[in-house]
């Protein structure tokens, strides 16, 4: 069993531990920019099943994930030099909304089995509640379609989650090759007003009352597991999180940077001022949760970060660049790290889809419809396109109607976006999606499905050149 000793994760035997590695999102929990659909997980559930039928729709997913996370990747991800893997779950392949509290066992065989596939290749594990009950925050990658964030006003939600990471605690107490339970990703506890910008407050007592809750909860029944603690506002905030009150706390930040993103020359002048890697150590060392690590000698895990890959495909090196700067300012302060994301459709993984598969070259026209109206709210390095120009002449508009100080310009434009574009748009898409698999039989869809097949992905070279020799670091 991992543990935490000193300010450090160790070993069984005391050996200080490096986990670097790699997130698998979409799988278990979907994501639109990862698996090339329009709009929320659960949403393009839906409209598969309108469109092929339930049964149809339901082997189509399982063969989607069936395909996308298999052994051949596990050892993909080992031979790179990865020592851990987060698999980032939605609560929905465990638990329904309409039988609380009572379990899915499929979902519990499907993820067992992977954890299998770690164990053989000697990968660690970390479990990442990625989409919680309620929605911890406003994004798509909650699950989440209509920019409410329940969980943290509602008991019954609380309540669930808590007894979900109970049943998690039941079934991998004493399993050694799961490094421990990442119970929140990107937590934002205080959206009651469905707005957010850079001077949003958390709300510190409610979430420290849940992270203690949940802790003490897992404690009662596996006290040996490391728990990972995210900070509030999409794991970026961390001044007012309580000081550790449990033995076996890791705390996670996220450091997604404008350097990884464009679009501009690196090093050079990004928005917001000029990126180089100095700047990138101030940035780290001035990180709150990097700040909080230090002042409480515990780990710190930057458990999702990364640069994108299509943008301006002149600026790549300088995206990869950009990645291996980060890093390595990683690896001399002995900050631990899984990069985001191992693989999707061509954005930022390990390895992407071919773009020749059937896969890709059925979905072209509802991809190119997707960039056009600019439904995927991750993407906003994107160009411009006349439905953002849309929206942002819309938000001029509401900015002079409303005519209050209080609203940032920046939020009006960017959560617009996401309410009409990610939200209604996208699930107008939905159908058309579903749509370029009617009429297939089982065996076609299966087909073109396994173009997220591990021997059907092209490996992003470039980018495991800049992962490998960091990978395996002293």
């Amino acid at each position: 069993m991992l543990r935490v000793s000193d300010g450090r994760i160790v070993d069984a035997d005391g050996v200080p531990i490096q986990l670097r590695g790699t997130c698998v999102g979409g799988w278990m929990n979907m994501e639109d920019f990862i698996d090339g659909y329009p709009g929320s997980e659960h949403g393009i559930r839906s409209a598969v099943a309108s469109v092929l039928g339930p049964a149809k729709a339901a082997f189509f997913f399982e063969r989607l994930l069936d395909h996308f996370f298999t052994e051949d990747d596990v050892a993909f991800m080992k031979a790179c030099g990865a020592t851990v893997v987060r698999l980032p779950l939605n609560y929905r392949h465990f638990e329904r909304d309409a039988t609380p509290f009572q379990y899915d066992e499929a979902g519990f065989a499907r993820l067992d089995e992977a954890i299998g596939w770690c164990a053989k290749h000697d990968l660690y594990v970390i479990l990442d509640l990625h989409a919680v009950q309620g929605w911890q925050n406003t994004d798509w990658h909650s699950d989440n379609a209509n920019r409410h964030a329940l969980f943290w006003q509602h008991p019954h939600f609380q309540d669930r989650w808590v007894a979900l990471w109970e049943e998690f605690a039941r079934r991998y107490t004493g399993n050694a090759i799961v490094a421990g339970y990442n119970v929140m990703n990107e937590p934002v506890s205080n959206v009651t007003d469905g707005r957010l910008s850079e001077e949003y407050d958390p709300d510190w007592p409610n979430f420290n009352r849940l992270m203690r809750r949940v802790v003490h909860a897992i404690r009662a029944i596996d006290p040996d597991h490391i728990v990972f603690l995210e900070g509030d506002y999409y794991s970026r905030r961390f001044d007012g999180m309580e000081a550790p009150f449990a033995p076996n706390l890791v705390y996670s930040s996220h450091n997604y940077t404008r350097a990884g993103f464009g679009p501009g020359p690196y090093p050079g002048e990004l928005i917001g001022g000029y990126w180089d890697r100095a700047y990138q150590v101030e940035r780290v060392d001035e990180a709150e949760g990097t700040v909080f690590s230090r002042q409480h000698n515990v780990p710190l895990w930057v458990g999702e970060f990364g640069s994108i890959y299509n943008g301006p495909p002149e600026e790549n090196p300088c995206r990869m660049a950009a990645m291996a700067d980060q890093i390595d300012i990683f690896n001399e302060r002995g900050i631990h790290w899984t990069t985001w994301v191992y693989k999707d459709v061509g954005v930022m993984g390990w390895v992407h889809l071919d773009p020749a598969s059937e896969y890709m070259q059925r979905l072209k026209p509802v991809h190119e419809a997707k960039r056009q109206l600019a439904v995927d709210f991750w993407m906003q390095w994107l160009p411009s396109t006349p439905a953002k120009d849309l929206v942002r002449e819309l938000a001029r508009l509401a900015e002079n109607a409303i005519d209050d100080p209080s609203v940032d310009p920046y939020a009006a434009e960017r959560y617009l976006g996401q309410a009409a574009l990610a939200g209604h748009l996208a699930a107008l898409m939905q159908p058309a999606y579903a749509r370029r698999f009617e009429g297939l039989s089982e065996t076609e869809i299966d087909r073109a499905l396994e173009s997220f097949a591990f021997r059907n992905c092209l490996p992003r070279e470039e980018l495991l050149a800049v992962l490998r020799p960091r990978l395996t670091a002293s």
